[in-house]
């Protein structure tokens, strides 16, 4: 591999996501021919690199260690070393560590180059039979309540596609809280051990989804089809609080039934905007 400059170069390689065969050529050439290997799991990546006969040096990258590992990693860069980073499984920096040192490698200006590959949330859309065009992705909802509710309105106001992951244990109480904020029409799709024996697709809607995931295993995304009926009035968010409460006073309605509309409108506490109109 040629450098640029005394620099090394980071590669940020995707891996399979379940079938070995989807690694590429030319993430196998880069696995073979750089100094070091940084993987998420040390123990996973050795048995991937075992079955394509490579043996690199492997350093442990992972969300734990993060900081100290990248300031290593970046030391080693800096001395002209080549280096792979991995994730267990797909891309790396996609709800998988990787976003760190990417970050320092650009402020250091240190080259940077992805080297395409699986990706669990682009595999599960383009055979959901949901929208394409555009999409949301919004990774792991957060198990903290309040930001959990702010992702929830998130995905109930969104007129775009929304993606998110979710483990096998928590699916259930996920799919729950998403059947208080979707109405029946909403298509939504689970996709299951992609690229793996299991693979699955169930396609419905959200009671659909409820019924047939009972004791359901593996990776999971959600793809889960936009609002269609949305209405122009969120356009609403855009205008200034007042001409918020203009809008809605024109059309007659009492200072109570504007400051609730206008709380759920822009999804803060009634509290707040009565206090802007006392």
């Amino acid at each position: 591999m040629e450098k640029e400059d005394k620099k090394g170069t980071l590669y940020i390689v995707a891996t399979p996501i379940g079938n070995l065969e989807d690694i590429t050529l030319r993430a196998i050439n880069v696995l073979k021919e750089v100094d070091l290997i940084a993987a998420e799991d040390t123990r996973h990546t050795l048995k991937l690199l075992n079955h394509l006969e490579i043996s690199k040096p492997l350093i442990s990258y992972h969300r734990h260690n993060e900081e100290i590992k990248s300031d290593i990693l970046i030391e080693k860069l800096q001395e002209g070393k080549e280096i792979a980073l991995v994730s267990d499984a797909g891309t790396p920096g996609i709800c998988d560590p990787g976003e760190e040192i990417i970050k320092k490698c650009i402020d250091l200006e240190i080259n940077i180059v992805p080297i395409p590959g699986a990706c669990a949330m682009i595999n599960s859309l383009i055979c959901s039979g949901i929208d394409t065009k555009e999409f949301t992705f919004l990774g792991f909802l957060p198990l903290n309540k309040k930001l959990r509710k702010s992702k929830l309105d998130e995905i109930e106001k969104s007129k775009k596609t929304i993606i998110i992951y979710e483990a096998p244990h928590k699916i259930e109480t996920t799919l729950k809280d998403l059947k208080q904020i979707l109405n029946s029409e909403r298509k939504i799709t689970l996709a299951r051990e992609i690229t793996k024996i299991h693979e699955e697709f169930i396609r419905g809607n959200i009671d659909d989804l409820i019924e047939k995931s009972q004791g359901i295993k593996g990776e999971i995304v959600l793809v889960i089809e936009g609002n269609a009926d949305i209405s122009e009035e969120n356009e609403l968010t855009k205008l200034s609080i007042e001409e918020h409460y203009k809008y809605y006073e024109n059309l007659g309605l009492s200072k109570k039934e504007i400051i609730k509309k206008i709380a759920k409108d822009r999804n803060v506490n009634k509290n707040e905007v009565y206090q802007k109109f006392i």
